[in-house]
Formats: structure tokens, sequence, C-alpha cells
């Protein structure tokens, strides 16, 4: 009976394998996409030991938009530097082109510390995500000071050619969902948590992670990423160098049926980039870090265009006792002569990340019947077998 027992046991536990194993969805790198550098285990932000990221995503309706109702396809996604610890990590931001918003980083700046989550969400939702956090805050004693200050770390980037963005539909519930589900491990991509309607480089964009592994002298590091895509034209998306956009322009002409109701232009939209390391590095060195992102960028086809809100922050979990607030603290620095593999697997993870998360991506139709084309898996590994970057 015990050996029965067991042998269900195990059964059951295989048989939930493989459904997790089939409801994983497929990377970049999974259907044969080329990328230089070594991944951590899970390929994703959370490759940096202590960071965790959680999702909450909101999809509703579907047809003509009504103002307050929908189609809502918008979402929430946090990412803690330390779990849900509060010990400040050392931190920079860096702008490529600032139409969007991240909020906190004066802060940041002045003090060389973020002290918070970092939440992304849609571009009206920054305000209420923003007091979430705030009360989140008060409600898990975040602070153990009876008098306290802060200022929530909160980016956007904008939805509203799917989502029904002047309804406001994202709540104080959805932050505290996105907060409270946060954990380590592998991660969703696509559309999920702030993502979900997220477009990119003329297809479904949306929510994408990828980490590199480095070592310097003695020492192993891990840099990881994790985008909000929702940026570019569709004839700049560039994929292991080729020139993807450009050869498939004509052949998903067919697919658009109807011109979308909206004013959206080509170009427009917005990348937010969180890039965290276990590499002890100063703030002023983080500065350099996030300022390497817009290179990741621009090897898919970003360009920083007008419309676009490009901002990037980059945090190290080195140094764990470095905020004090009446003691002295002795720190550990890597040397800037011994960055360089820092720079070039930021630029290397930024670039999976992004392509990570068009893979991903679904096809969504949202407002007015406003469509975002997944992008096309088997004719963009028969566009780079033809570039000879795949057999």
């Amino acid at each position: 009976m015990r050996k029965h027992v067991k042998s269900t046991l195990l059964i059951s536990s295989l048989l939930l394998f493989h459904v997790a194993l089939q409801a994983q969805k497929p990377r970049a790198r999974d259907i044969g996409i080329p990328f230089d550098g070594t991944t951590g285990k899970f390929n994703a932000i959370t490759d940096v030991r202590g960071v965790w990221v959680g999702y909450s995503t909101i999809i509703s309706g579907q047809g003509k938009n009504v103002l307050g109702k929908g189609p809502v396809r918008t979402g929430v996604t946090a990412i803690l530097p330390r779990g849900k610890t509060n010990n400040p990590v050392y931190a920079n931001w860096y702008s490529l082109n600032g139409n969007g918003e991240m909020t906190g980083t004066t802060w940041i700046t002045e003090s060389g510390f973020l002290e918070t989550p970092i939440m992304i969400t849609n571009t009206n939702s920054v305000g209420v995500v923003r007091d979430a956090v705030l009360k989140w805050f008060v409600e898990k004693h975040w602070y153990k000071e009876n008098f306290w200050y802060t200022y929530p770390v909160v980016a956007e980037t904008y939805d509203g050619f799917l989502n029904d963005i002047y309804g406001f539909h994202v709540k104080e519930s959805h932050a505290y969902e996105a907060l409270e589900s946060a954990k380590t491990g592998p991660l969703q991509e696509g559309n999920v948590g702030g993502g979900t309607g997220m477009m990119c480089l003329g297809f479904k964009g949306g929510t994408g992670t990828s980490s590199r592994v480095v070592k310097i002298k003695d020492s192993t590091y891990t840099v990881g990423v994790l985008v909000q895509s929702n940026f570019g034209a569709k004839k700049n998306l560039t994929i292991a160098g080729v020139p993807v956009g450009v050869a498939l322009k004509d052949t998903l002409n067919t697919v658009f049926k109807a011109p979308p109701v909206h004013y959206r232009q080509e170009g427009d939209g917005s990348i937010i980039v969180v890039v965290a390391t276990d590499a002890p590095l100063l703030p002023h060195q983080l500065k350099r870090i996030a300022a390497r992102v817009p290179i990741g960028v621009g090897k898919v086809g970003g360009r920083g265009e007008n419309g676009s809100g490009d901002i990037f922050i980059a945090f190290s979990t080195a140094n764990s006792s470095a905020f004090q607030r009446t003691s002295v603290s002795r720190v550990d620095q890597l040397p800037n002569d011994l960055i360089n593999p820092l720079f070039e697997a930021t630029v290397q993870a930024v670039e999976e990340a992004i392509i990570n998360a068009m893979v991903a991506a679904e096809t969504t139709e949202g407002i007015n019947g406003n469509k975002a084309y997944a992008l096309p898996h088997k004719l963009v590994i028969d566009v780079l077998k033809k570039y000879n970057r795949v057999k």
C-alpha cells in the first residue's frame, strides 16, 4: 500500500511538472534566436539574489471603448530589490528621452539610495500606484521609525492603443497584488503586469527579462534586467543583427484588415528598464550602468523618438550594510578599470529582455478592435536563416 501511494505521488508530481512545462511560454532562445553572453539559472532579473518580482494583470471586455468600462488591458509590475525587507540599495538612473515618468528619482540622485520597490504601470496610473505603495508601507511597517518619509519609485509606459487608459482601471488593490505576489525564480513575460497592453517595434510587446553572469578576476557577478517594452517603429526592428522589421513588412501587410481607431504614430511609446546587479558598485558607477542601457535598446531598433519615454534605473544589492542613519558605514567598490564586463552584460541582457518580451507576447485585441499582433516566430527564424544567423 505504501509503495502504491509513493507511485501515485510520483506520477502526480510528474504530471504537474509536465503541465508547468507546457504552460511556460517559449522564450527567444527556445525558438532559436542567438544571443551573446552567459545567462543565469533563470535568465531573469531574479538571478540577482534577493530580487523579487510580482504582477497584477487586468484584462476584461472587448469591442468599442466605453470610458470607465473598457476594454481593459493593463496592470502593475513590482520589483523588490531585497524582497520584502526594507534595506535600501545603492542606485542611480538615466533618461535617454524624457517623454515619460519615473517618480522618486530626484532623491535617488541626491542620496544615492533606492529605498522602495520599483513599480511599473500605465501612464495614467502612476499616482494611484504611488499612493498605494505608501499605504502598503504603513500596513507592513516597512519603516521601523516613528517618523519617516519616502518617495516611491513608479514608472510608466502608455497603453492607450489597447486599453481604456482614461477609465482609470488600476486600483490600490492591483498595486497590493503586485507587491504581495512578488517572488524569486522564473518569471512570466509578454502580456503580464504593467506590460499587458504594451506594443513594441510594430508588434505586441510587454514585460521581458534576461540576465548575464560575468567573471571579474576571482569573483563572479550577475546582471539582471527587466523591461516594460512599448517603443519603436517596425521598420527598425533588428534581431540578432538582422533587419527583421524590413524583411517582414510586406509579409504582414495582409494581416492588417482595417486601420486602427487611434492617433498613435509609428515610433511612439516608451521603455522602462530596471537593471539589478550583485556587483559592488557605488551610485556614480550605477549611473554609468544605466547609461549603457540605450545601447541594448538601439541594437533592437530603438531610436529614442520624441514621443518615447526611455527611462532606466540601476541598483546594486551588494554592500548590505551601506545604508546607515547614525553610524559610519564601510563599503566595497569595484574599481572603474574592472567595470567593462558589467557594461557589456547590461547591453546583452537589455537586448535579450526586449526580444523575450516580444516572443512571449500574444496577439491582443483591445479598445475599438485595435490589435497588436504577436511576433511571428517561424517567419523570424526564416529571416535569420536567410542571413545565416541560424542554421
